[in-house]
């Protein structure tokens, strides 16, 4: 059997995803197998991958879009090794992460998962220190030690420092929680991780820079924003914690979820579903609210403006 399992959820990124591949090829560790799930690209990546010339690398192309989570389901669905990593087209791993992260696992069994740091690039593939060192930061992985994670729930949930990409799995524990949600095209690795710590797996955390996130135009854009805070809502209410501090932090983000949402929405022309979200959520911030609330009342046809002005008085 294949020890390490790597799919490479693909769409339309032709030109990013040969790093990704290359990468993995490019691994001290050799015991794996590449599983390359593409969801309906109208690119050239057919044409890219018949160039390959290794058995281990395979390729599933559906023929239409499926969705973000389904199309990484079918590359688990379709895995066979006893270790399991998912990272994005557009990222790569470092040379020695399947040798670092595997040998984490095949020394003590009883843990389920080993996340690690992961550097920041750019289109370039150049690395840039400071803003690697700011991520960091900013998921509280510059202050996480060595070893079992003691506290997982909350340094998944509240500072959510592990990033799929750069996390190697147990296959089976993936399968014992069913693996990413169907149907899920944002905040679907949150919802995983939580899942996980909920079910009382083991994660363990490695402090070292081992794979490359890159940071890039198509990341952004207004029309990611609803489909995001759409998915993220969805995901603050799949769960009510016993904790009482972090079920304080779940109806925080929810209500500012609501807000943001509502916000948007209004901004896109949904009038009345966004003002109902923002009376929701108005707890998060009420001058805020009664903003979005005034601004609706303007015609469809000016708010875009409105709103543009209200972002600018308030940077």
């Amino acid at each position: 059997m294949t020890k390490i399992s790597i799919c490479i959820p693909t769409f339309n990124r032709v030109k990013l995803l040969p790093f990704a591949i290359e990468s993995v090829l490019q691994q001290s560790y050799k015991d794996f197998e590449i599983i390359i799930c593409d969801d309906g690209s109208r690119d050239g990546t057919p044409k890219l991958i018949s160039q390959y010339q290794d058995s281990r690398i395979r390729y599933i192309r559906h023929s239409k879009n499926i969705g973000k989570s389904n199309n990484m389901r079918s590359g688990f669905e379709a895995a066979s090794g006893e270790y399991f990593i998912k990272f994005d087209d557009d990222d790569r791993l470092t040379p020695d992460f399947l040798t670092r992260t595997a040998g984490i696992l095949d020394k003590d069994s009883s843990i389920d998962f080993v996340g690690t740091n992961h550097w920041i690039i750019d289109i370039n593939n150049v690395r840039d220190e400071a803003k690697t060192q700011e991520n960091s930061r900013r998921w509280g992985r510059n202050n996480l030690p060595e070893g079992v994670v003691e506290n997982l729930l909350e340094v998944v949930f509240v500072q959510q420092s592990f990033q799929v990409g750069a996390t190697l799995f147990r296959r089976q524990t993936l399968e014992e929680v069913g693996f990413m949600q169907p149907n899920w095209q944002n905040c679907e690795d949150n919802d995983l991780f939580v899942r996980l710590a909920l079910a009382g797996k083991k994660g363990y955390y490695l402090p070292e820079l081992l794979m490359e996130y890159r940071v890039h135009a198509e990341q952004q854009g207004i029309n990611r924003a609803i489909p995001y805070l759409s998915d993220k809502l969805r995901y603050l209410n799949s769960y009510k914690f016993d904790s009482e501090k972090l079920e304080k932090i779940r109806l925080q983000r929810l209500a500012e979820m609501q807000l943001l949402l509502g916000l948007r929405l209004i901004e896109n022309g949904e009038t009345q579903k966004g003002r109902e979200l923002i009376l929701a959520g108005k707890s998060f911030s009420h001058t805020t609210a009664w903003t979005g609330l005034g601004l609706s009342l303007l015609p469809t046809g000016v708010r875009g403006k409105a709103f543009e002005l209200v972002r600018k008085a308030r940077r």
